[in-house]
């Protein structure tokens, strides 16, 4: 589950050396953080999950931390981290305040930097949104249910990934197919798996729902030559937390300026989560995402799988 101009900056993460992009959030728009003294930092930096290109993702985030950034009248610092771990260390190490997580990297999250999510993505209507977990194959393919990739090649996203890694391969448990009973590639992300298989690299890739609509909105990819084989149960969307040792004043402000945040202040990060037409964010607990910390105990992840 960035905003502004982005000046790209390596930052240290963790133990190693993860480099991560930085992007500053325009300060003209808001206020200097000694404005508030609910900031704990100068600035206040939010982390993302690179779920698509940060090239991509730049332009849309620039307007939705800009508008955080003027409402929570602290500066704010904007992320792009290299890897789904690489987050989760960084809150653990102190080095990000908010972060929004896929729904399965906030499990991991939760237990290494007892992150709290605060908010997450609504309807029009104010219903928190959902995606969907997909297998696809082309459409004169022979596999037509989750036991027939049996000795066939399948493109997952990349380890730690919600519907891109955990869900397909529970789903694989589930029908009795051991990982060893077919060919499992790594594509890279989302949208290299969806590409593998448009472009007859793998029998079969993993493509949620959210990839599916940006990429046949940009034409890269036509549902009508391929046919889905499996879908999983609804995901509830990307939570964005804060870090669990801040103070109460400063996590109830960050909930407070993200539910004040107007539908065009997401529409943009909206887009890329199959959010049409966006809402205003909604307030969502640790119990919202139950469904995924019970995913990881039956497969048995830990950040290390990420």
């Amino acid at each position: 589950m960035s905003a502004r101009r982005l000046s790209a900056v390596a930052v240290a993460v963790a133990a190693g050396a993860v480099a991560i992009g930085a992007v500053q959030a325009s300060a003209k728009e808001s206020a200097h953080s000694a404005a508030s003294a609910t900031c704990p930092t100068d600035p206040v930096r939010f982390g993302i999950e690179p779920y698509e290109d940060p090239a991509s993702l730049t332009p849309a985030y620039k307007v939705l931390a800009s508008a955080l950034q003027k409402n929570l009248k602290c500066d704010v610092k904007l992320i792009i981290v290299a890897d789904y771990p690489a987050e989760v260390l960084a809150m653990r190490n102190k080095k990000l305040e908010i972060a929004e997580f896929g729904p399965l990297g906030f499990v991991f999250a939760y237990q290494r930097a007892k992150a709290q999510p605060v908010v997450s993505f609504a309807d029009a209507k104010g219903h928190l949104t959902t995606y969907k977990a997909g297998i696809w194959v082309p459409k004169d393919s022979d596999i037509r249910t989750i036991a027939d990739l049996k000795g066939h090649s399948l493109a997952l996203s990349e380890p730690g990934s919600t519907s891109g890694d955990a869900l397909p391969r529970y789903a694989l448990k589930r029908a009795g197919i051991k990982e060893s009973d077919l060919k499992l590639n790594y594509a890279g992300g989302h949208p290299e798996a969806l590409l593998a298989l448009a472009h007859d690299k793998v029998d079969a890739a993993e493509i949620n729902t959210q990839q599916l609509a940006t990429s046949t909105k940009e034409k890269q990819f036509d549902p009508g030559k391929f046919r889905q084989i499996w879908s999983s149960a609804p995901i509830p969307n990307d939570p964005i937390t804060v870090r669990g040792d801040l103070s109460p004043a400063f996590k109830q402000a960050v909930r407070n300026a993200l539910l004040k945040l107007k539908p065009a202040d997401v529409a943009k990060v909206g887009a890329f989560l199959d959010v049409d037409p966006p809402g205003p964010m909604i307030k969502v607990t640790k119990t919202t995402y139950q469904p995924l910390f019970d995913l990881a105990t039956a497969l048995g992840l830990t950040i290390k799988d990420a």
